[in-house]
């Protein structure tokens, strides 16, 4: 967590002093919305159905797991859903947008939540910084019933059917202020306005989305292992390239696995360098993490390398929801 973000969420006075700047944000934000919304500026309407999964405040708040589990749910009712995403991790130099991403697709150039979702559930996805145009796209092919947005909230260039918001149930909205003050993308009134707002380690059952750990998967070749075949490993190292590296470290925690930890800036880009020495180590890291080191899998680095595989859980209601809007 960085420096301004802790602050964010302990409350530091010091925040109150970029206030102005923050009303400046509000100000700007408001206007874009109002904008839109009394169609002063035009928003593009799919064909088909879109259902924004998002959130109103900086980091990762497990949106990705969410998507992928709504995916597999519209799947077994029979539905055709595509996923549309920013694309955030994407090399700026190396990136070309609109990136239809399919398996042999390198995070470098659609990102790697987007990479990701196609490869856990093979569905159709397109990336884009103009949402807008990856619907089009996606929904090109005739092969999509519903658009899946990871992210997106604040996209309204892309008009909705639906909007999901993820909170973190333990981190909650930090100190209530917007950017640069605080962690808000938008004002916590914005929340009224959403469909549902579900919350990440939440005690409320309908309101609630559970992370669950299934299994370890080597990086290298796929061979899956029980969740307890690390508990007895005294060597391992443990890394962390997303928004909350804690709450990986502290599942690791809670299967009685000990390991050295590493952290890295959220969507970091892994090369070689951030494995030497490791080489006759085993490596756990995170699935979003192994998207981007499955090239580097080679022998003494990957053959002892995995990922968690982590399913989400979700309110049967909301699913239902979501499968009303896909049939429409």
């Amino acid at each position: 967590m960085s420096g301004l973000e802790a602050a964010w969420y302990r409350g530091a006075a010091w925040l109150w002093l970029l206030r102005p700047i923050e009303f400046l944000f509000r100000l700007l934000a408001a206007v874009r919305r109002g904008a839109y919304g009394r169609g002063l500026i035009r928003a593009y309407r799919s064909e088909r159905p879109v259902v924004i999964v998002g959130n109103i405040t900086v980091g990762g708040t497990g949106k990705t797991p969410v998507v992928i589990a709504l995916v597999e749910a519209l799947k077994e009712r029979g539905l055709r859903p595509g996923v549309i995403s920013r694309g955030y991790g994407a090399t700026a130099h190396i990136a070309t947008f609109p990136h239809r991403v399919s398996a042999a697709s390198d995070a470098a150039d659609c990102g790697d939540e987007p990479l990701l979702i196609q490869r856990r559930t093979g569905v159709p996805v397109v990336v884009s910084p103009r949402r807008a145009e990856a619907a089009k796209i996606l929904l090109a092919s005739g092969d999509v019933d519903v658009v899946l947005s990871d992210d997106g909230l604040q996209h309204y260039a892309l008009a909705r059917d639906l909007e999901i918001v993820v909170i973190d149930g333990q981190r909650g909205l930090g100190n209530g202020f917007c950017l640069p003050a605080g962690p808000l993308r938008e004002p916590a009134s914005r929340l009224r306005s959403v469909d549902r707002v579900i919350y990440r380690g939440g005690d409320k059952p309908d309101a609630s989305v559970t992370y669950l750990p299934e299994c370890w998967i080597n990086v290298r070749t796929g061979e899956a292992r029980p969740l307890d075949a690390f508990a007895e490993t005294r060597d391992a190292v443990a890394i962390a390239g997303i928004g909350q590296p804690g709450q990986f470290f502290a599942t690791l925690d809670g299967l009685s696995i000990s390991a050295e930890r590493r952290t890295f800036p959220d969507h970091h880009a892994y090369t070689q360098v951030d494995f030497t020495g490791l080489e006759n180590r085993t490596i756990l890291m995170t699935e979003k993490d192994a998207v981007k080191c499955a090239s580097l899998a080679e022998p003494g680095v990957g053959e002892d390398a995995w990922y968690l595989r982590i399913d989400a859980v979700l309110p049967s209601s909301l699913i239902e929801r979501v499968v009303e809007i896909a049939q429409r």
